[in-house]
C-alpha cells in the first residue's frame, strides 16, 4: 500500500526534528504574535482543515515547513498573491516576525501554525490538497548521533507525497551538502514522487535567495535544491 495508516501512526511518537530553545522575544516580536495570532494564526486541532474556509476563497495552496524569521515566507506569498500559504513554524520569535511581515505587508494568503509539522501534516492537512510544499534550510543535525532528527525521513516524506495533489511538487532546499544528497535519496525512493530534474534542480526563481546564502554562495559554500512531482 502507498497510504500511511494515519490512525496507527496517530498512536505512535515520533523523533522531533527541532528543540525548543529559550531565545530572547524581542518586544516587537511579543506584540506581534500577541496581537496576529488570534487574526493569522491556527491552532493545533486533530482535524483537518477547512482551507476554503480559513482563506475565504478557493485557491492553490502551498505549505512551508520551518519558515524561520518569516521573510522569505512574506516575500514568496507577497510575489504570488493567486497562492495561499500556510507557514509552519515552532519558534516564538520567528512566529511574531512573520506575523510581523503578515501586517506590514498586509497579506491576505498568508496564515501560521505554531506547531510540530509531523503532527501538522498529519492531523489537519487533508490528503490531496495541496499544491506545493516548502521545506527550505531544514536544521542539518550534523553530528552522526543527531541525524535520526533530521526532517526528511521516508515516513515523513510518505506522508508528505500523500498530502499532493496529482502533478504538486515538494521543493527542499539544504546548504549541507551530506543532507542534500540524504533528501535527494530518500525522496527518489518514494513511489509516488518523481523527480523534475536529473538529479538536483537549479534554483526555482520563485525563491528569493536570501542573504545568508548570498554570503555563503560568496565564501564558496553550496546550496542544494531538490524538487519532486506527486505522480497522478
Amino acid at each position: 500500500m502507498n497510504e500511511i495508516d494515519d490512525t496507527s501512526a496517530r498512536r505512535g511518537s515520533h523523533i522531533r526534528s527541532f528543540v525548543l530553545r529559550q531565545g530572547r522575544v524581542s518586544d516587537a516580536q511579543r506584540r506581534f504574535h500577541e496581537e496576529g495570532m488570534p487574526r493569522w494564526g491556527i491552532p493545533y486541532q486533530p482535524a483537518a482543515l477547512d482551507l476554503d474556509a480559513v482563506f475565504g476563497r478557493r485557491a492553490p495552496r502551498i505549505l512551508e515547513i520551518g519558515c524561520g524569521m518569516g521573510e522569505t515566507t512574506a516575500t514568496i506569498a507577497a510575489a504570488h498573491p493567486q497562492y495561499d500559504y500556510l507557514g509552519i513554524e515552532v519558534h516564538t520569535p520567528g512566529v511574531g516576525s512573520l506575523l510581523k511581515e503578515i501586517a506590514t505587508r498586509e497579506l491576505s494568503n498568508l496564515r501560521v501554525i505554531q506547531h510540530d509539522a509531523v503532527e501538522v501534516v498529519r492531523d489537519m492537512i487533508a490528503p490531496g490538497t495541496l499544491t506545493g510544499i516548502h521545506i527550505f534550510f531544514p536544521d542539518p543535525w550534523p553530528k552522526k548521533r543527531q541525524q535520526k532528527r533530521r526532517l526528511i525521513q521516508p515516513a515523513f516524506v510518505k506522508q508528505l507525497a500523500t498530502r499532493l495533489a496529482p502533478k504538486g511538487y515538494l521543493h527542499c532546499a539544504t546548504d549541507w551538502e551530506e543532507y542534500a544528497f540524504q533528501m535527494l535519496q530518500v525522496l527518489s525512493a518514494e513511489a509516488l514522487l518523481a523527480n523534475t530534474a536529473p538529479g538536483f534542480s537549479p534554483r526555482p526563481g520563485y525563491r528569493p535567495q536570501t542573504k545568508f546564502e548570498t554570503r555563503g554562495l560568496k565564501l564558496g559554500h553550496g546550496v542544494w535544491d531538490v524538487v519532486f512531482h506527486r505522480q497522478a
